[in-house]
């Protein structure tokens, strides 16, 4: 029930069935007039029902008020994303585990949301770069959106993740295009998409929300066990872009999930409800498709904004149409003249253009699916707000509970990104090539001992190459040797599951081979650049001496004429401007030229 009519001076509240909201609900009108009141009504009923839902909210304040209306038996079912939640962040990762053939869905969804919040500087070249490198990093393990721009920028990661490359046009492109392209045309050509992507992931916020390997959400999983996703996108706290490409990335990986749908048969399949409020922000080309196939796999859509060319991208009306040809339900509050005239087309001839413009608050014109058929048009008045105060009580626990199933610890998720882009090196590591990692320093066996209780020092290997070849050391027998035991751990970058000789601690991260690699490198560039650093010091301080005046040699012109290989040895001469004018007696000069003449 979202509704209720005035027939006859009786008000009668009505709703819509299951199988008429599989054929989606499309809401619209002015900012103000009653629409979010509307979709609080159709997320909370559905919670109270038991069902499977996903509500985004790109503004906050209903999200909040979603959770105080969650009944006590569901609190378990509740996954409260919040991004502006930066002391436990939930990991979401879209280039997770992602099937081989959803990668290229995957691909052109994020694509669709990076042209929508980067209109002014998309281009086709970086559409190219970026496309061609989020299917390079599909194909490689453990990796997140953080690797996008080092793909452009480290040359040793983009050869890592060049091995792992599936697609032979995509290895292609980074083989014998990207990698023979010149320094200069390749700076140029990743500036832009660097700029944008290292803009959005320099927040931390969201940098620690897309840069866990692990997802501790599963939209499948979701949808399959009728869970309740409640996302705040709160643009006033991550800004706008954030708000917006999270929510993009969200939607298509509900289409991943709806998609994945398809090894269940369809009358097994589970409705869940999606409620997007103000979806222009995320109307990419993939609600589209979500809108023509989202039926059958059991995912009914309600979609809710102002007015109706924010659907129009760039001139591409595909999300426009895709709604009026496909949508089953259509409510309209109070809007514009220009948004009048066309949705006047789909109630006339009950309700004119002029009827539409003037709605009061709270009332709407509606179409509403009946048993598959479209009804004629009618007026209604949208129910009053949801009363929560029997459930307020668990908005706490719920976030509490929420923290604790789906987030990590702030400070355990900077030191995993830190250590993935190499900017945090161990001082226990050691990088010989060995098993150990780690020198633990309690396992000497000359510490923590008494004296007269230390055991004898082991030769050296100097001191055994020097015993006699006689001497043959004693073998150890069957029962005495040890046999060699590993342990399962996780790889603390890519997190996968390797083996380890020595029993995870807890404190020293563990590393696959692809990793540790990559640490030893980072290990020894660093210590090469303070190598560097520290020399640059040193002779910085030397006094530099310039070795033409360390001795200074006078020649006298008339008796000694100077060479040209001699004049290196002469230090320069410095002359002072005469300012002042200088004193000639010019009487003198006078009486000189007089008596010359007197002579003559």
């Amino acid at each position: 029930f979202f509704a209720k009519t005035n027939f006859r001076n009786k008000e009668t509240e009505f709703g819509i069935k299951t199988d008429d909201r599989r054929r989606h609900i499309y809401v619209i009108g002015k900012t103000g007039m009653g629409k979010t009141n509307l979709l609080e009504h159709l997320v909370i009923q559905d919670i109270r029902n038991g069902h499977g839902v996903a509500y985004i909210d790109p503004h906050g304040d209903t999200a909040e008020k979603i959770l105080k209306a969650v009944p006590s038996e569901r609190i378990n079912d509740v996954i409260y994303l919040n991004p502006s939640d930066a002391e436990f962040p939930i990991a979401f990762n879209i280039l997770e585990a992602v099937d081989e053939d959803k990668k290229n869905l995957v691909a052109s969804g994020m694509m669709g949301v990076f042209k929508k919040i980067w209109p002014d500087v998309w281009s086709p070249r970086m559409e190219y770069i970026l496309n061609n490198t989020i299917l390079a990093l599909l194909d490689y393990p453990g990796s997140t959106m953080l690797g996008v721009s080092r793909m452009m920028s480290d040359k040793d990661y983009r050869k890592r993740v060049y091995v792992k490359i599936k697609d032979p046009v995509v290895k292609s492109f980074w083989i014998n295009e990207f990698d023979k392209w010149e320094d200069r045309f390749r700076k140029e050509a990743v500036a832009a998409i660097q700029n944008k992507v290292g803009q959005f992931l320099s927040s931390s916020v969201i940098r620690h929300i897309v840069g866990q390997p692990k997802s501790t959400i599963d939209m499948r999983d979701i949808m399959d066990n009728k869970k309740i996703l409640i996302v705040n996108l709160s643009k006033g706290r991550i800004g706008e872009d954030a708000m917006r490409l999270l929510g993009g990335m969200i939607v298509t990986k509900i289409q991943l999930g709806v998609m994945g749908r398809v090894d269940i048969p369809e009358e097994e399949r589970k409705d869940f409800y999606l409620h997007v409020d103000e979806f222009q922000n995320f109307a990419t080309e993939s609600f589209a498709s979500i809108l023509s196939e989202a039926r059958k796999y059991r995912l009914s859509l309600t979609l809710a904004h102002q007015y109706i060319s924010q659907l129009v991208i760039d001139g591409n009306a595909t999300v426009r149409d895709a709604i009026f040809g496909n949508v089953g339900t259509l409510i309209a509050f109070r809007v514009g003249a220009e948004d009048a005239e066309q949705l006047e087309k789909e109630f006339e001839p009950i309700f004119t253009a002029n009827d539409i413009i003037n709605l009061p608050k709270y009332h709407v014109y509606l179409k509403l699916m009946i048993d598959g058929v479209a009804g004629d048009a009618f007026s209604a008045t949208t129910l009053p707000p949801v009363e929560i105060k029997s459930t307020e009580k668990n908005f706490e626990k719920i976030i509490r509970n929420s923290r604790e199933r789906y987030g990590s610890n702030k400070k355990e998720v900077e030191d995993r990104i830190a250590r993935w882009s190499g900017m945090v090196i161990d001082s226990g590591v050691t990088f010989d090539g060995g098993e150990n990692m780690y020198e633990d320093r309690n396992t000497n066996p000359q510490r923590n001992y008494p004296k007269e209780q230390r055991p004898e020092k082991q030769p050296s290997v100097q001191a055994v190459k020097d015993l006699p070849e006689k001497v043959v050391a004693p073998q150890k027998s069957e029962t005495e040797e040890v046999e060699r035991v590993l342990y399962d751990a996780k790889c603390a970058t890519c997190e996968t599951t390797i083996k380890v000789p020595f029993r995870p601690d807890g404190k020293r991260p563990t590393f696959c081979k692809d990793c540790l690699k990559d640490y030893q490198r980072t290990v020894a560039k660093s210590k090469q650049q303070m190598e560097e650093k520290e020399n640059f010091k040193k002779e910085s301080k030397k006094e530099v001496e310039d070795p033409r005046i360390i001795e200074r040699v006078a020649y006298k012109a008339p008796e000694n004429p100077v060479k040209l290989s001699q004049l290196k040895n002469v230090a320069p001469k410095k002359f002072k401007n005469l300012r002042k004018k200088p004193n000639v007696d010019l009487k003198g000069i006078r009486d000189l030229i007089s008596k010359n003449q007197e002579k003559k």
